[in-house]
C-alpha cells in the first residue's frame, strides 16, 4: 500500500533542482568578489587619504594637538568621560530606586493608616448616644450636648484620656511622632551639656528696676552710734569706701563705716563755734569741705592726714559769707553760690577765686553736667542758665515750666534728665538735650506729690531713681521711678513717722543704701534690695 504522505516529484523536476542549486552558488561566490573588490578599492583610497594627511603643515599638527591633545590623551579622556557617565549613570538608578521604595513605604504606611481590619456596617450609621447617662455626664460641654454621635463621643473620650495622661502615651503615637520626638530629646539633651559646661549665676534678676513698689528694707540708723544734738544738715556717702558722712548744727562732722546693722562711728570732729550749714566730700574721697550758716570761713578736712584747715580769706572774693558751693566733677575746684546772683569759680589749691558768673535774679540751686563742662543755676525767679564752664559764657537760658519761685536743681549722672523744684512742690523734670538747645522746652513731666517747697533733689548712681523731698513737713519725701517718671507707692511708711523733715538726700554708690538727714538729729537708713552691691 502506497504511503500518501509522500509526493512523488517528476523526472523534469528532479533534473531542474542541482541546475537550480548550482546557479545559486554562482552568484553568491559573484557577490563576494565585487564585495572583496570593493573593499579593496575603499582601502587603497584611505591609503592615499592618510598619505596626504602625513604630509600636511607641521603648523596644523600643532593646531590639532592643541584643540585635541595628543592621540594618548585623547583616548584617556574618552575613557574618562565614559566611565563619568557610567557613575552617573548608576547614582541616578539609585536615587530612582530610593525614590521608588520611599514611596512604597510611605503608601505602605496609608494603607496601614486608612485601612481597618474589618468594617462593620453599624459603625457607619449616624446613631445619637445619651449623654445624659451617669457615666457620661462628666463629657459634656454645655447643656446643648444632650446627645452625641459616635463619632464624636470617640474624640471626646480620646482627648480627656490624653489629658488625663499628660498627653498621648507612647504605645499610642506613630512611628514617625516617636522617631521626631526622640530627636527633639536628643536636642534637649545637648543643649543641658551645653548648660553643664558653663558656670554662673543663671538665676539672675533683671537688670532693670520695676515700677510700683520698691524692694527695700529699713536699716539701723546710719549715725546710731553718735547720733547729732540738733538739726542735721548734710548726709553723704563717701565716693569708694563704704562710710558715711554726717554733719549738723551741733558743730560736729562725724564718719560711720556703713554694714546695715550696727554702722559703727569711725571718727567725730568738733568744729568750735562752727554750725555746719553743708559738708562735702571732694571726688577723690580724700578731702572733706564744710561751710558755715553766717562765716565766710569754711574749714578743709585733709582725712589722709587727719588734719583740719580753717580758710579764714578767698582772695578775689567779695562776699561777706561762703554758704552754698559745689564741687567740680573734675576735683579740684569749688563753685560758690554768692549774693546778687554771682557764681564764683575757686581752686582748692591757691584758694582764690578765677573766674565769676552772674544771673538774673539770686540763686537758689547748682548743679554740674556728667563732665563738669556745663553747670546749670537755678535762679529764685524761676529762670534757669546754662553755663560753659571753660569759657564762661551763657549757653542757654529758659524759664521752668510753670514755677513761679525757683528752689532746687538736680542733674541725672547718665546726662539724660534735669529736675528743677519750685516753692510750690512742683518738680519739672527736662531732658538736658532739650534745655541745651530749646529756648523754651517743655518738661517730660511735672511731678506733684509735695504739697510744700521742693528743697532737695537727688539723683541715684544709676540714673532709675529720683528722691525729692521738702524740709518745711514731716514724710514729705518720694522716691520717683525712672524713665516711667512714677512715683513708689510703698515709701515711705503712712502709719508711722520714721524720716520726719528731711533737709539732705543721698544714695550709695552703687545705690545699694539711701539715706536722709533730718531735724531729729538722725539719719534713716535703707537698703534697697534690688542692687547688690553698695
Amino acid at each position: 500500500m502506497e504511503d500518501l504522505s509522500v509526493i512523488k516529484l517528476t523526472e523534469t523536476e528532479e533534473e531542474e533542482e542541482p541546475v537550480k542549486k548550482k546557479k545559486k552558488q554562482q552568484e553568491q561566490i559573484q557577490t563576494l568578489t565585487y564585495d572583496s573588490e570593493d573593499e579593496e578599492q575603499k582601502r587603497q583610497k584611505h591609503v592615499k587619504t592618510l598619505a596626504v594627511l602625513g604630509e600636511k603643515d607641521s603648523s596644523v599638527k600643532l593646531l590639532e594637538e592643541l584643540v585635541f591633545g595628543a592621540e594618548d590623551e585623547l583616548l584617556e579622556r574618552l575613557v574618562e568621560e565614559d566611565e563619568e557617565q557610567k557613575e552617573t549613570l548608576l547614582v541616578e538608578i539609585r536615587d530612582e530606586e530610593s525614590d521608588q521604595s520611599e514611596a512604597e513605604d510611605d503608601a505602605h504606611l496609608q494603607t496601614r493608616k486608612t485601612a481597618p481590619a474589618w468594617v462593620d456596617e453599624d459603625d457607619e450609621l449616624e446613631e445619637e448616644v445619651d449623654m445624659k447617662h451617669r457615666f457620661r455626664k462628666h463629657l459634656i460641654r454645655g447643656e446643648a450636648e444632650s446627645t452625641m454621635s459616635k463619632q464624636k463621643l470617640q474624640q471626646r473620650m480620646r482627648e480627656q484620656f490624653q489629658k488625663s495622661m499628660g498627653g498621648a502615651p507612647s504605645w499610642a503615637e506613630s512611628k514617625e511622632k516617636k522617631k521626631k520626638k526622640d530627636e527633639e530629646d536628643e536636642d534637649e539633651d545637648e543643649e543641658d551639656d551645653e548648660l553643664l559646661r558653663r558656670t554662673g549665676n543663671f538665676v539672675a534678676s533683671s537688670d532693670s528696676l520695676p515700677t510700683g513698689n520698691i524692694r527695700m528694707k529699713k536699716c539701723l540708723h546710719a549715725n546710731s552710734t553718735r547720733p547729732s544734738e540738733d538739726r542735721l544738715t548734710t548726709v553723704q556717702f563717701h565716693p569708694s569706701a563704704q562710710v558715711v558722712m554726717t554733719a549738723g548744727l551741733d558743730q560736729s562732722l562725724s564718719l560711720f563705716q556703713v554694714d546695715g546693722k550696727t554702722n559703727p562711728k569711725i571718727q567725730s570732729i568738733h568744729l568750735e563755734r562752727f554750725p555746719v550749714h553743708r559738708a562735702a566730700f571732694t571726688p577723690d574721697g580724700e578731702t572733706v569741705i564744710a561751710t558755715s550758716l553766717k562765716n565766710k570761713m569754711f574749714y578743709v578736712y585733709d582725712m589722709m592726714e587727719g588734719k583740719v584747715t580753717p580758710v579764714h580769706a578767698v582772695r578775689g572774693l567779695n562776699e561777706s559769707r561762703v554758704k552754698e558751693f559745689s564741687v567740680c566733677p573734675e576735683g579740684g575746684a569749688l563753685l560758690l553760690s554768692g549774693t546778687r546772683g554771682y557764681l564764683h569759680l575757686l581752686t582748692l589749691k591757691t584758694k582764690e577765686v578765677v573766674r565769676s558768673m552772674k544771673i538774673n535774679g539770686n540763686v537758689s540751686g547748682v548743679a554740674f553736667s556728667r563732665d563738669g563742662s556745663k553747670v546749670f543755676a537755678n535762679s529764685e525767679e524761676g529762670e534757669v542758665f546754662v553755663w560753659d564752664m571753660r569759657s564762661s559764657r551763657c549757653l542757654n537760658r529758659f524759664m521752668d515750666d510753670g514755677c513761679v519761685r525757683g528752689t532746687s536743681i538736680a542733674t541725672s549722672p547718665n546726662g539724660r534728665y534735669l529736675a528743677c523744684g519750685s516753692q510750690s512742690g512742683v518738680v519739672n523734670v527736662y531732658s538736658q538735650e532739650a534745655c541745651l538747645n530749646s529756648p523754651n522746652p517743655k518738661p517730660l513731666k511735672a511731678i506733684m506729690n509735695l504739697l510744700t517747697s521742693a528743697t532737695s533733689l537727688t539723683f541715684n548712681p544709676t540714673s532709675e531713681i529720683l528722691a525729692i523731698a521738702s524740709q518745711a513737713e514731716d514724710e514729705a519725701v518720694r522716691l520717683v521711678h525712672l524713665p516711667s517718671l512714677t512715683v513708689f507707692s510703698n515709701f515711705p511708711v503712712q502709719k508711722k513717722k520714721t524720716v520726719y523733715r528731711a533737709s539732705c538726700l543721698d544714695f550709695s554708690p552703687h545705690s545699694g543704701f539711701f539715706s536722709l538727714a533730718n531735724n531729729k538729729g538722725f539719719a534713716p537708713l535703707y537698703r534697697l534690695l534690688h542692687y547688690k552691691d553698695f
